[in-house]
């Protein structure tokens, strides 16, 4: 460390946990998209994601985590952790030591400084092209000073002075939104070298060997001392183009130490994340470690919803049937559905769920749970509903088909025909995979027999809620109707619709047989 930076540091004020920067969405998922290498063919949707309610979820892990573990819990949460085994016994071994945790949290501080997202230079973004005057950028100075001194001799000599001055604003201007932002670009990356540098020197593995480099590259990247003096660095500017010199060289040396910067990226963002998760887990007591199962069976026992207070735990275990799910009003099948599908890809993600055990595939989810119209699309909510159940068809052909969760399909159109289309839908795609539906038409119970066995959630005289096999037995769609407050007299007449189309959906046969071929 030169005198000048060290005097510096010592007049700095005492270093305190930086204030988390408001990234927006689409900056957390540019590793996902631009990181190759990834399994495509295994990533979540957008629809799924918004369905089980991962943006949130991925909120509760990233208290004071920087834009580089959010991004690895983003990437591992839409396409599932290829290391799974060494990513769980890393985990493990975060959470056994937890005085060793807190100081590795305390030296990546440093990334969450960070207020650019650094993938898109790290993967997209092409090196900016050098301009043919760069090459005689240090005599501009020169030149400017020596005009000046020639004013001693003759007046006349303002006028170069002046030429030479209108070219270096002139410069300065021109790139000065470049320079601006390839600064913060610029410090985002050598937050990552610094905490590379940190961690190396404190012994971490995987970052000793990327340490030395660390420093050197850290160091090359700043600017000189003299530019950190009060003024000096205005004067450097304008005078002699020091900041735009500096955007050119530094970025050359980015895009000549790509590789290694997106070594160290990767390195400081998977460990972030693993600290995040570890921090995590030792705050709660409502998970266990998952184990994998073969095939697309699944056992869920206790699961909870890990944004749910007070959660009522249910159990699931699924052997080669889908599942038909059907309960009262407000009684929680929604939620039950997202339960089992962010444990699903909790544990494909993380290899921990929230349940008291589970032994879960590691595959992946499709929802479609919240379909809705679009006015400026023009899409209504049935065309929208259709367009989705074509989407999911789509990845039930794939060569690994997933597991599906549907609620309440096709919600926008008549009763005949959403019954017609659902269950011609559902038994297509849980001929081919493991589908999960919930839905308040439970004439689709026995249609789908053959494909999904039925349970009905309902809950219990002290609140609990319980998952049982079988079809719920009475509605309380009609009921509601009095609770709020509707009046006696339109509850009789829908009671006495009601019982009009239960007897014509009986006349019409038994519905187990309907879809055999």
């Amino acid at each position: 460390m030169s005198r000048f930076a060290a005097l510096f540091a010592f007049l700095a004020p005492v270093d305190a946990e930086p204030l988390p920067y408001p990234f927006v969405p689409s900056d957390v998922a540019q590793l996902q998209r631009l990181c190759p290498g990834l399994n495509v063919t295994a990533a979540i949707d957008a629809q799924t994601w918004s369905d089980l309610l991962l943006e949130p979820y991925a909120d509760t892990l990233s208290t004071e985590v920087g834009i580089a573990g959010r991004q690895a819990l983003h990437q591992r949460l839409t396409s599932g952790a290829t290391d799974i085994e060494r990513r769980t016994a890393a985990l493990r071994a975060l959470m056994a030591d937890p005085a060793a945790l807190v100081a590795l949290h305390r030296s990546l501080r440093p990334l969450r400084r960070m207020e650019v997202e650094p993938a898109t230079l790290l993967y997209e973004t092409t090196p900016p092209r050098q301009p043919g005057w760069i090459r005689w950028a240090a005599l501009l100075p020169i030149a400017l000073i020596a005009s000046i001194l020639a004013v001693a001799w003759s007046p006349v000599a303002w006028l170069p002075a002046g030429a030479v001055l209108f070219f270096l604003m002139s410069l300065q201007m021109q790139y000065h939104q470049q320079v601006e932002a390839w600064s913060r670009q610029l410090a985002a990356l050598r937050h990552v070298l610094a905490a590379t540098a940190l961690l190396g020197d404190a012994g971490r593995d995987g970052f000793a060997a990327l340490a030395p480099q660390a420093q050197t590259l850290h160091k090359q990247l700043g600017r000189s001392d003299l530019t950190q003096l009060p003024g000096a660095a205005a004067y450097a500017d304008w005078f002699a183009l020091a900041n735009v010199k500096h955007y050119f060289r530094s970025a050359a040396l980015v895009f000549a130490h790509r590789a290694f910067l997106q070594q160290c990226y990767l390195a400081c963002a998977n460990l972030e994340a693993d600290i995040a998760l570890a921090r995590h887990l030792l705050g709660r007591d409502d998970w266990c470690w998952s184990a994998r199962s073969e095939g697309a069976g699944l056992a869920l026992d206790g699961a909870v919803h890990p944004l749910m207070q007070q959660a009522s735990p249910l159990s699931l275990d699924l052997a080669g049937k889908g599942a038909f799910l059907s309960g009262r009003n407000g009684v929680g099948k929604s939620t039950f559905l997202r339960t089992v599908g962010i444990n699903l890809l909790v544990a494909r993600a993380f290899g921990f769920c929230y349940a008291t055990s589970a032994t879960l595939p590691a595959l992946p989810v499709h929802a479609s749970m919240r379909s809705e119209d679009s006015l400026l699309d023009g899409e209504s909510l049935y065309l929208a509903e259709l367009r989705r159940a074509k989407e999911l068809l789509a990845a039930s052909r794939r060569e690994v088909p997933g597991i599906f969760l549907v609620d309440e399909i096709f919600r926008g159109t008549n009763h005949l025909e959403s019954v017609s289309a659902a269950a011609a839908v559902l038994d297509a795609l849980a001929s081919r995979a493991l589908v999960l539906v919930s839905s308040h038409n439970l004439v689709l119970a026995p249609l789908l027999a053959h494909r999904l066995d039925p349970y009905f959630i309902t809950r219990t005289a002290d609140g609990a809620l319980t998952l049982a096999p079988g079809v719920l037995a009475h509605t309380n769609g009609i009921s509601l109707l009095a609770d709020h407050g509707f009046g006696a007299g339109i509850e009789a007449n829908a009671a006495r619709v009601c019982a009009w189309l239960g007897e014509r959906e009986v006349g019409v046969g038994a519905g187990d047989r309907v879809l055999f071929k």
